[in-house]
């Protein structure tokens, strides 16, 4: 009877397991189904919407005028591998139009991605570029939406790649995704790592003098842009003039020690000499952090790359991310997002955003401080080249190509709590033609604020 019985319990413990490893398989199948069927050949994806119901990409092959989608092309993609670093590349499993419960939905399927950008908007700063080469994000400081993020050149997704070997170099990248010589506009980070060490009175004390060039104190020659010089300056005049000479002076300055800046510059997220570079992640994008080398105070290098040239790379989209810091006066980034909800193949909406900051990477004080000098310099410099808003900005000059070519760059904020906007610009070769960052910022704040 006992043997009866051990056979029975054995009996009841196998089928009891069999119904836990079905149970187990049909939620598997259920859950990961969506996810094969996106990588497999039979796969019929949804919709990507702008945020007011624009269509940024149709997996369904609908007809579409010609370049509708060329602003966006090379930040939203599409899913035929050619382009990994994109929206739709990086989320193929919401997109999906099939259910283990439903199957393939070809017509009826409402799988989709709702993002925060702003279609009008991206069109018009692509077409303010007029076919010159560079890159433009925006987002409200307040809430992380990103609102524009246009790179150029860019495609055209629904026009395929059969022409994919005379595609120009960048075109399948969105640059504002990726580390670039941020010129000037890295003195700003120069100036809040001054502030976090001396504080404002010490620091607005200081002065130093340009006559057009510097001989440091390794022996080497920073120049400034303006050969004439720009005298004796503060802090202040340093900025508005963007006067390279006043910053290799401060980066030499015994109460601003480089260990300092380093901390500073860390905290900011610099991956710094031999730190490990990381990355930002926006809903699955990767974006790069900034990455610098500071060796000596001394250094020819280590103040070029203060000032913006050297081993310097930050990306626009985290010299816009430092602005919103700024604007903010917290001193903590305001986390971009594009994705602001999505839906399944059923309609049913879900993964609504939410906004989230950074740890504080400088203090309050500091962001306050920062805040009245670029506003200042926005009010003295840029009331009449980008009208009808209060900015506060920085500009920059980037030498490329060994320097060969400059490129022009522009990091800054709207003023206004109606429309807080943070943006990076940056306008390639400057040289090859009479667009400016102002006029760019020009045309995206007059569609993004109208």
């Amino acid at each position: 009877m006992k043997s009866i019985r051990r056979g029975q319990h054995m009996i009841t413990l196998v089928i009891f397991l069999f119904i836990i490893a079905m149970i187990t398989l049909v939620v598997k199948i259920h859950k990961e189904s969506a996810f094969y069927m996106t990588h497999a050949n039979q796969q019929v994806l949804g919709k990507v919407y702008d945020r007011s119901g624009d269509v940024l990409f149709d997996g369904s092959g609908e007809d579409y005028e010609v370049n509708y989608f060329l602003d966006v092309g090379n930040l939203i993609g599409d899913d035929k591998g050619q382009m990994s670093n994109t929206l739709v590349a990086r989320n193929l499993d919401k997109l999906n139009n099939y259910s283990f419960a439903t199957g393939l939905l070809e017509d009826g399927g409402k799988a989709a991605i709702y993002t925060s950008l702003d279609h009008y908007a991206n069109q018009a700063v692509y077409n303010a570029y007029n076919g010159r080469k560079g890159c433009a994000v925006a987002y409200d400081y307040k809430t992380g939406e990103i609102l524009v993020c246009v790179s150029l050149p860019s495609l055209d997704v629904t026009e395929g790649y059969s022409n994919i070997a005379n595609f120009e170099s960048g075109t399948l990248i969105s640059k504002n995704l990726y580390g670039t010589v941020p010129g000037s506009t890295q003195k700003v980070s120069t100036l809040i790592a001054a502030l976090e060490v001396m504080g404002a009175d010490t620091l607005f004390s200081k002065s130093y003098t340009c006559t057009g060039e510097y001989m440091n104190k390794g022996g080497n020659v920073i120049k400034c842009h303006n050969s004439s010089g720009h005298g004796t300056q503060n802090i202040q005049e340093a900025i508005e003039n963007s006067c390279n000479p006043f910053f290799a002076q401060l980066v030499e300055d015994e109460d601003f020690p480089l260990e300092s800046i380093r901390e500073i510059y860390r905290n900011m997220g610099y991956a710094v000499d031999d730190d490990e570079p990381d990355t930002i992640s926006i809903d699955g994008i990767i974006c790069q952090k900034a990455s610098t080398t500071l060796v000596d105070p001394y250094d020819f290098n280590t103040q070029w790359g203060c000032i913006g040239q050297g081993d310097t790379l930050v990306s626009p989209v985290q010299l816009m991310m430092w602005q919103s810091a700024i604007a903010n006066g917290t001193g903590k980034m305001t986390m971009p997002y594009l994705i602001d909800h999505v839906t399944d193949v059923n309609g049913r909406a879900s993964d609504y955003a939410k906004t989230e900051y950074s740890e504080e990477i400088f203090s309050p004080a500091t962001a306050e401080t920062v805040r009245q000098i670029l506003l200042t310099n926005g009010s003295n410099n840029y009331t009449y080249s980008i009208d009808g808003y209060s900015v506060g900005v920085k500009s920059g000059t980037a030498q490329v190509k060994n320097g060969d070519e400059e490129n022009s760059l522009l990091a800054g904020f709207v003023d206004d709590s109606r429309h807080p906007i943070a943006f990076c610009i940056m306008i390639e070769d400057k040289n090859g033609g009479s667009i400016k960052t102002e006029h760019i910022a020009q045309v995206m704040l007059d569609a993004l604020c109208s």
